[in-house]
């Protein structure tokens, strides 16, 4: 019996090992055309679109996804490599019923996963993932002859994608006179970022940009970004830009080499909204956004409100305020006024823009949100999933966060959870010196490990 397969962003797994295989990609296929046929009985012409990132599985799973979609009477259209917020765009534009992407995001090639995004472009509700869960268990029953679904393939979602991108700043902006560096970490963005800079006017110089199936976020990409650090300094470029394997996050690296992550770009983004005169009253953050930025912000007379990890979260928390404006650390930034989900192009577009517009440096920008140090301890223990269910355990680590950071004051902050994806307590500590990180976060760690005796 499968109950549920869904995480905050959809499937993933090894290729090969529990879900991740063909025959489920092909039975997944048919439970969300039949998902979609139950929640629409009235609409005939049924349509999704299908696309992947740069890793040599995405053929095998993009095929069994457009079979089992056909075998349940639904038109696919099949948009081959494209990052995923394209999917979320091309879900609106062709006014389909669900959108597809096969990728692992920033994983190694050995690892693919499946998430959808629904006919608005965002992602699917839970109670939407846990219907088509249970319609997996089903028996898969093909669609008549005359009623199966058609394949078509887009052969201009490139230009269209490029041209949307290059939407996301004013028409008259000329990125003329800048040098940059783009690192498509072989991945999803490889045919489209460097195309979007240099239609804008921009001097590119692009690395990781041959996907061979294998190469997708190998030491290049939004988490790595030492060989983007180097290139920067060896072609004296103004900027580097790195995005993950598909293309939903960014990092930049400024013109002395040094990593510009994703709370600082939410903070660049920001001040141009603000100084634009189209900032909502605030911008949402996580649990993880640097300290340093809150009172960035604050000092601006901007408000940060914090969600869970996970874009999902953060969507949640910007509909509720009605803002438009938020991002994670990792560099998934969400800005509504264009997209629906985090895009790594389009997130990196405004912050040159805003550079321009200023006619400031990267490294200037950042002058007051230079981020406080901050270190993480990951704790592992037997009992994991009993233990952190105990609202007992949780008062006593709350009486001992709640010391700390009363000792600590305005000077920093102490973040314990635990882990969605390990049997871990995530222990983290930023403070304004790394000495007082290091002094707190190791009497945490001691105070904890004591309650777990």
């Amino acid at each position: 019996m499968v109950e549920k397969h869904f995480g905050t962003d959809g499937i993933r797994g090894k290729v090969g090992e529990g879900f991740i295989n063909p025959e489920f990609a092909l039975k997944l296929g048919w439970a969300a055309g039949e998902f979609l046929r139950r929640k629409n009985p009235d609409i005939d012409n049924i349509s999704v679109v299908i696309a992947k990132d740069t890793r040599l599985s995405g053929y095998l799973f993009e095929y069994a996804m457009a079979s089992g979609f056909t075998a349940a009477g639904v038109n696919v259209y099949l948009l081959g490599p494209m990052p995923t917020p394209a999917v979320a765009y091309f879900t609106r534009t062709f006014d389909a019923n669900l959108g597809v992407v096969i990728s692992a995001s920033h994983n190694s090639f050995e690892d693919n996963g499946i998430k959808f995004f629904c006919s608005n472009g965002l992602k699917l509700s839970d109670k939407d993932e846990c219907d088509l869960s249970k319609i997996i268990n089903e028996d898969l029953i093909c669609a008549d002859a005359l009623d199966i679904g058609k394949i078509t393939r887009i052969e201009d979602a490139r230009g269209r994608y490029i041209e949307f991108c290059k939407s996301a700043v004013p028409a008259l902006m000329s990125f003329s006179g800048v040098k940059i560096v783009l690192d498509c970490a072989n991945g999803a963005t490889y045919q489209i970022a460097p195309n979007v800079f240099r239609e804008r006017g921009a001097e590119v110089i692009v690395i990781h940009d041959e996907p061979n199936g294998i190469n997708i976020n190998k030491n290049c990409g939004s988490c790595y970004l030492k060989s983007l650090q180097k290139k920067v300094l060896e072609e004296k470029a103004d900027l580097g830009v790195a995005f993950d394997g598909d293309g939903d996050r960014v990092m930049l690296v400024d013109h002395n080499g040094l990593e510009v992550n994703g709370d600082q770009i939410l903070f660049l983004l920001a001040m141009d909204r603000l100084d634009r005169g189209v900032l909502a009253e605030g911008v949402v953050g996580t649990v993880m956004t640097n300290m340093a930025i809150e009172n960035a912000l604050s000092d601006k007379g901007i408000s940060l409100i914090r969600s869970k990890v996970g874009d999902r979260y953060v969507m949640e928390m910007l509909n509720s305020k009605k803002w438009n404006l938020g991002g994670e650390s990792s560099g998934h930034i969400i800005s509504l006024s264009q997209t629906t989900t985090g895009d790594g192009i389009i997130a990196a577009m405004q912050v040159l823009a805003y550079l321009i517009r200023c006619n400031i440096k990267l490294s200037d920008a950042l002058s007051d949100a230079v981020l406080f140090p901050q270190k993480m301890i990951n704790i592992s223990f037997s009992g994991f999933e009993s233990l952190v269910k105990s609202q007992d355990f949780w008062d006593k680590v709350n009486n001992i966060v709640n010391q700390a950071e009363s000792s600590l004051n305005k000077d920093g902050r102490v973040l314990v959870r635990a882990s969605g994806t390990e049997p871990v307590i995530r222990v983290m500590v930023e403070a304004k010196s790394i000495d007082i990180v290091e002094k707190y976060l190791e009497s945490l760690v001691l105070s904890i490990k004591k309650i777990l005796v």
